[in-house]
């Protein structure tokens, strides 16, 4: 039991901060947790299928090939883990009339992402142990809030702009570029040294997150 809440702490501590960084107009809860229960179990389950399909289609064997590693941080785990994120928000909150602000696409976003990191933190966590859940607790599980911070910050914009297509496939992209290419340093770790691309990558997507806020809380047609 102590294991399992060590996992998903760092999860609520990410959520209520966002929750409480939507100063001018708070989203109902029952939708903040419905966008996290779906980012914990739909979003799995359709990572969960695309990942079997890539390994029939695409096995990636050769672990020490740069080449491979690279398609499987940005086209296998990248692309497929935000995809199964941002299919979510883009066809359960978007539409919401809740979803009446450019910053509650962060929050969306950041609540699909928490529920998704939340199940992975948790099975690895389990399997790993304390050290693991540590780790895990500064690295990974950020990087899926800053990922998700990058995604809803378009969507946000997405929504009340003509550009919808546009703007939504950039948020995408953005979470996409962010998580390969932290993975891709982590998967080359028989590189020497090279791992420490994963945490400047971080430490970048952490810096335009935080522009990213403020941006969308200076610019909120709520505040007063």
């Amino acid at each position: 039991m102590n294991l399992l809440l060590v996992a998903i702490a760092p999860i609520f501590i990410i959520i209520l901060y966002i929750y409480f960084k939507d100063k001018y107009e708070k989203e109902p809860k029952r939708l903040l947790f419905y966008s996290f229960l779906l980012g914990a179990v739909v979003s799995i389950i359709i990572t969960t299928i695309i990942y079997y399909g890539f390994d029939i289609v695409l096995p990636l064997t050769d672990h020490t090939s740069i080449i491979q590693q690279f398609i499987k941080a940005f086209f296998v785990v990248g692309l497929t883990e935000e995809f199964s994120k941002y299919i979510i928000v883009r066809y359960f909150a978007q539409p919401k009339a809740a979803f009446n602000e450019p910053f509650d696409g962060i929050v969306y976003a950041v609540m699909v992402s928490m529920g998704f990191a939340a199940t992975e933190n948790v099975f690895y966590v389990l399997q790993g142990g304390y050290e693991t859940a540590i780790a895990r607790a500064f690295t990974a599980v950020p990087a899926h809030a800053t990922f998700g911070i990058l995604m809803g910050y378009y969507m946000g914009k997405a929504k009340f702009s003509n550009n919808k297509i546009i703007l939504n496939l950039c948020g995408l992209l953005l979470a996409i570029l962010f998580h390969g290419a932290y993975d891709f340093f982590l998967f080359i770790d028989f590189v020497p040294g090279i791992w420490i691309g994963a945490f400047v990558s971080l430490f970048i997507g952490i810096v335009l997150s935080q522009k990213a806020i403020k941006k969308h809380q200076m610019n909120s047609k709520f505040k007063k």
